[in-house]
């Protein structure tokens, strides 16, 4: 049977005006300012105005660690928010937008998959409508007007050597991981080392993302250190003013960007922060107002369970209030048999032993899940090489485990595909079983918290942090910043900071090579091992095979 890519399906989608999705969750036409005819922004007077409703049911979809045999996190979150309406629930997507960088680096776009696809997919993983420029531009203002009071006087005694603030750019550039700034003589400034993240590892992408309010955005936007003075004291974005410009700039951006599936199912695409170097959720903003609009809210977290999934538990559901009712752990057949040793040339050849083999990896995400009081079903997302020995093999590993494993095939099928997944989840939903809480607590050390994660999620022995990374810690306490949850930026690829090790390792140490507090998103960034910050591209990008047809229509776009 010959299918058709994903780019041919996106263009075939039947889609409804935006006009008529907003409606299907009481958004009249008023409340939403459209980008074309198929994408929207939702208005802050329609979220300011379902505010005192009760929330629906909130389901966070994760997975496994990320092989090359591929997962389908989001592909699965679309598929089932179909399913979910299929089966009577209202139900709504939220998801995050795709970052310029990984798109034409590996990835090749980041809307779903076959049959489970948001809409309009081009639009999705290109530009959109303008939010990663929009951030973009208000974090290089800040760096443009940092370096700009240091020109002028430099009145707040900055230590050039102590700037803290680095620029961001939504694309894969290593060359720009460290790079020497102002030189060429006096009129330029005084130089000094700084460097580029990408654009999703913005602090400003992390509090757009974790803002009420355009009020809560600015004053967040204001408390960001930049910099710090010689006796060590901070410099705040606020002391430089730039947080009215910013938040000039954020303005559209903040309101959250109303999409659709394949099957008109309501979608929110906004926000886009890495799980490896951030932490990895939609924005806050569209969580939350679904919730008070749609009876079923299926949301994903980014990369595996131990950073997406951890940093969504720990972090994002401790600052916006949130307690999801269940969580949907991904795994695929393809996956467990790469785990388990398979070559990827080799992973279309029935191989029950390797499928059992890698069945640790997903056990271990089962059980680090569990510790955070949700109940977890297991979605096997179905590829068509899939054998039902193999898939029988996942689902009695899964019931070892104490959960239950359900085979998926809305890639192929859509929502009639996921039908048996979301009537699992909506039966767990709704039995109230979810006793959330976080795993550790917002008074204890930071470095205890570090500890934690280490320990209970990677399953580590140790961590190793030098006296200085100790005492940066110590300092940050003393400055009121000691309750403040953790942002762990390490490998998605694996438990331990070795891409490498596969399964579920353990005698392993977690290398914590700087630390970097971000005070107005809230959390503490701590970069293990070899992790960057700006990703570089693979010797083959994937934007070699990105064009344009002659029909003007884009080919090699996912």
């Amino acid at each position: 049977m010959a299918y058709k890519t994903d780019i041919e399906i996106a263009r075939a989608a039947n889609k409804q005006p935006i006009q008529e999705v907003g409606a299907k969750l009481g958004i009249g036409s008023d409340d939403l300012l459209p980008y074309g005819h198929d994408k929207a922004k939702v208005s802050q007077r329609f979220i300011d105005s379902v505010q005192d409703r009760p929330n629906g049911k909130l389901i966070l979809v994760t997975a496994i660690n990320p092989t090359p045999a591929g997962e389908g996190k989001t592909t699965t979150t679309v598929g089932l928010g179909d399913g979910l309406n299929r089966i009577g629930k209202k139900a709504a997507v939220c998801i995050r937008e795709a970052s310029l960088g990984p798109n034409f680096g590996m990835k090749g776009g980041a809307a779903g998959g076959g049959m489970a696809q948001v809409v309009p997919m081009e639009d999705m993983n290109l530009h959109f409508t303008g939010d990663f420029h929009a951030i973009t531009s208000a974090h290089n203002l800040l760096s443009a007007m940092l370096d700009n009071h240091i020109y002028w006087g430099n009145a707040l005694e900055i230590d050039i050597r102590r700037v803290a603030w680095r620029r961001v750019l939504d694309m894969n550039d290593r060359a720009l991981r460290q790079i020497n700034v102002s030189l060429g003589g006096v009129a330029n400034g005084f130089p000094r080392e700084a460097g580029f993240d990408i654009t999703v590892a913005s602090e400003v992408m992390a509090i757009l993302c974790l803002a009420k309010n355009l009020a809560d955005l600015q004053e967040r936007l204001g408390a960001m250190i930049v910099a710090y003075r010689r006796d060590r004291s901070p410099v705040y974005c606020r002391d430089i003013k730039a947080d009215g410009a910013m938040t000039v700039l954020l303005k559209d951006a903040m309101q959250p960007n109303l999409v659709q599936t394949l099957e008109n199912t309501p979608a929110f695409v906004h926000g886009g922060p890495f799980a490896n170097i951030a932490h990895g959720c939609n924005s806050v903003t569209a969580t939350t107002t679904a919730l008070k609009i749609a009876d079923y809210v299926v949301t994903e977290a980014g990369f595996g369970a131990d950073l997406g999934a951890e940093k969504f538990l720990n972090i994002k559901c401790r600052k916006a209030g949130l307690s999801p009712d269940c969580v949907v752990l991904v795994a695929t057949v393809r996956a467990m048999k790469m785990n388990g040793g398979v070559a990827k040339a080799d992973l279309g050849s029935e191989n029950v032993e390797a499928v059992q083999s890698g069945c640790a990896n997903l056990g271990r995400h089962i059980g680090n899940l569990k510790s955070f009081g949700v109940p977890v079903v297991v979605a096997i997302n179905h590829f068509v090489t899939d054998t039902d020995a193999e898939v029988q093999a996942v689902k009695d590993y899964v019931k070892t485990q104490g959960s239950e494993a359900v085979l998926s095939q809305h890639w192929e099928f859509g929502s009639k595909g996921s039908e048996d997944l979301a009537k699992k989840v909506a039966e767990i939903a709704e039995s109230g079983v979810s006793h959330f809480a976080p795993i550790y607590p917002d008074d204890m050390p930071l470095l205890d918290k570090i500890n934690v994660i280490a320990k209970r999620i990677y399953h580590a022995d140790e961590v190793l942090a030098d006296q200085k990374i100790r005492n940066q810690l110590k300092d940050w306490e003393a400055q009121g910043y000691g309750d403040l949850p953790i942002c762990m930026a390490k490998t998605q690829y694996s438990f331990t900071t070795d891409p490498e090790r596969r399964g579920a390792p353990t005698g392993h140490s977690v290398p914590v090579r700087e630390v970097r507090l971000s005070a107005g998103a809230g959390f503490v960034v701590v970069i293990c091992g070899e992790i960057m910050t700006m990703p570089g591209l693979p010797r083959t990008p994937s934007a070699e095979n990105i064009h344009l047809n002659a029909a003007g229509e884009i080919e090699g776009l996912f």
